[in-house]
């Protein structure tokens, strides 16, 4: 909590750094490293945040301004490991830390450091228990943001300065220089022995745990909790409980002690702390590592730490996943509407589906929204269908509500035309990767898929592996898609969903002249004046429709398979297709579904991957 600052040091060598964990944290320090002239590789499982740092660098609003980029961006720990690295940072949660850790083993060498840039009390044991006390460094970080955009930070405060030190005092060497490159460029940062740096994670835990867990319960910012008289006597006497049990663990804080966390935590300003966004945005939080550890060390040391336990508790009760989702009332039952109306399989409770492993895949269509579930064994276990311009602006909140409170997603995936823009998936796919990905679960090998969608037609080229070889677009007009089926069937007073019905019962082969929706529309006018039978207008439309998508390229003597809403809702039109093709044209079953299946597919076979990177190498089969 020092106001002070240190003078710059002797500039030292540029060292060869890596920062895993691209929170505001994280960030913030990559890009100092980056400006004191080090190698900085960053590492981050959020492919889309990664592509926009590649983009456009990561940028520094508010207190620091910057725009820095980086040539060495990774989605994986062991892609850093031809880097021969110097320093190896840890700027993640405690409950990502784990995997990381076994994932950076193979960068361990007598040369690397291993650094823990994460609050809490006792952190950097998850680093120590697998690289040695000797080789870890644990950092005290007294700067903080929050995250504006996937690769900005607004930087909320800065109060030197930062503390880091060798855990067990053999790497001071390695603590001082790093201490330097920081000092060099004015991000002051302090090198302390091991019994201070254990005093410096008590005081800074016990600022985190007064302010952060209450901050989340009352939606608060830091200077909203620090200006009510009610909430500061709380914070006071969470403070005086980490207080007296750190004495306890004979460390010793001085008589002003209280009143200068008081200061320190009324510059905060308009600053929500991490654990405070987590609670907030109903994502898992480290409140074992702040109040928690608190309570633990409590009940080692027979001290009552009743207001810690009571905000460690009711943290745990709110980010609970099947509790933080449960709405009384009005919403409750919609979710609980929501969750029958979708569910496949009807006869198996919901409770089977709270205890396992599922996947989510949503696909964010320009006309609807799809959501697929996959169980352990990539079997569908829910699906629905969300139209994307919903006049409910909640809609889309109450369909992952429900589905966040009734299934166990351990990872989920979004495509389509809004994915760019959907934040709430781990990763995000294309609509043409996840076609392939969703007909190759049914159907295996190389095959055309033809996808006819609300704003576009595509085909899409397998090849023997199932990775796609090539596809093909319609130009930009929306000719043939469901956008234009809908806009002409409405002149026709044709009733879109009888459309297929009708045209199964003509024997009509005219098609329209014009696919331009504004021509189209005064032709179909002329049909209708001339007399035209409903059916011969509907299967007109189908002609024209698959005219248009017999002028794409498909290869030969391989098998064609349909998807999208449009044949889900139009299933003559692919017999039409057959004919014009002359070739057995098969629609796979729940077609506008398919993308979103094969997203939660694209999901499970992420989540394995990542599960398999956290195995050790020498791990036997049995364990």
């Amino acid at each position: 909590m020092k106001s002070q600052t240190k003078k710059k040091t002797t500039k030292s060598t540029p060292a060869k750094v890596g920062v895993i964990g691209m929170g505001p944290v994280g960030m913030i320090l990559a890009v100092k490293l980056k400006e004191a002239g080090c190698e900085v590789a960053i590492c981050d499982k959020d492919d889309f945040k990664l592509k926009k740092i590649r983009e456009d660098g990561i940028v520094l609003e508010h207190m620091f301004q910057s725009t820095t980029t980086f040539e060495n961006v990774f989605d994986s720990v062991t892609d850093m490991r031809h880097l021969d690295l110097d320093y190896l940072v840890f700027s993640l949660k405690s409950y990502q830390t784990i995997g990381a850790v076994k994932e950076a083993e193979m960068l361990n060498s007598d040369k690397i450091t291993f650094i823990s840039a994460q609050n809490g009390i006792d952190t950097e044991t998850l680093l120590s228990s697998t690289f040695g006390e000797t080789k870890t460094l644990r950092m005290i970080i007294n700067y903080a943001g929050n995250m504006a955009s996937p690769n900005t930070v607004r930087v909320s405060f800065f109060t030197p300065p930062n503390y880091i030190g060798s855990i067990d005092d053999n790497r001071t060497k390695e603590s001082q220089r790093f201490a330097d490159i920081l000092n060099e460029i004015d991000f002051f940062t302090e090198s302390i022995e091991s019994f201070e740096l254990s005093k410096r994670i008590w005081e800074k835990t016990i600022l985190n745990a007064s302010l952060s867990a209450l901050c989340g319960v009352g939606r608060l910012t830091m200077a909203e909790a620090m200006s009510d008289d009610d909430t500061v006597e709380l914070i006071e006497q969470i403070i005086n409980e980490g207080i007296e049990v750190a004495e306890k663990e004979k460390i010793r804080f001085p008589d002003d002690f209280v009143r200068k966390c008081m200061q320190y935590l009324k510059k905060g300003g308009d600053h929500f702390p991490s654990l405070a966004v987590d609670i907030i945005n109903n994502r898992q939080t480290e409140i074992d590592y702040f109040n928690g550890k608190i309570v633990e060390y409590g009940k080692k040391h027979y001290v009552k730490t009743s207001l810690n336990l009571a905000f460690t508790n009711m943290v745990k009760a709110m980010t609970n996943k099947h509790i933080m989702n449960r709405i009384p009332g009005v919403e409750g039952e919609m979710n609980k509407k929501i969750i029958a109306k979708g569910l496949v399989e009807k006869n198996r409770s919901i409770i089977y589906y709270r205890e396992h492993n599922c996947f989510l895949g949503i696909d964010l269509g320009s006309a609807f929204t799809k959501f697929t579930i996959i169980d352990e064994l990539g079997n569908p276990i829910f699906r629905y269908v969300l139209q994307t311009m919903n006049k409910d602006r909640h809609a889309m909140k109450h369909v992952l509500q429900s589905i966040n409170s009734a299934f166990n997603i351990k990872y989920s995936c979004a495509t389509g035309y809004g994915r760019k823009h959907f934040t709430e998936t781990d990763i995000i796919k294309t609509e043409i990767n996840c076609a392939a990905a969703g007909v190759a679960e049914y159907f295996p090998g190389a095959k055309n898929i033809i996808d006819i969608g609300g704003e576009d037609i595509k085909v899409i080229q397998s090849d023997t592996e199932n990775h796609v070889a090539n596809f093909y677009m319609n130009d930009k007009c929306a000719a043939g898609t469901g956008s234009f089926l809908a806009e002409i069937s409405e002149r026709a007073e044709i009733n879109i969903s009888d459309m297929s019905s009708l045209a199964a019962h003509s024997e009509y082969d005219k098609e329209l002249n014009s696919f331009c929706t504004v021509f189209a529309k005064t032709e179909i006018m002329n049909w209708v004046f001339d007399g035209m039978k409903k059916q011969d207008i509907a299967r007109g439309i189908y002609i024209s429709i698959a005219n248009k998508v017999a002028k794409m390229r498909m290869h030969a003597g391989v098998p064609t398979y349909m998807i999208g809403g449009v044949i889900e809702h139009h299933p003559y039109l692919g017999n039409i297709l057959s004919d014009k093709f002359k070739i057995d044209i098969k629609t796979i079953d729940q077609p506008q579904h398919v993308v979103s299946f094969g997203a939660a597919v694209i999901a499970k076979q992420n989540w394995d991957i990542n599960q398999l990177k956290q195995v050790p190498e020498d791990a036997s089969v049995n364990g």
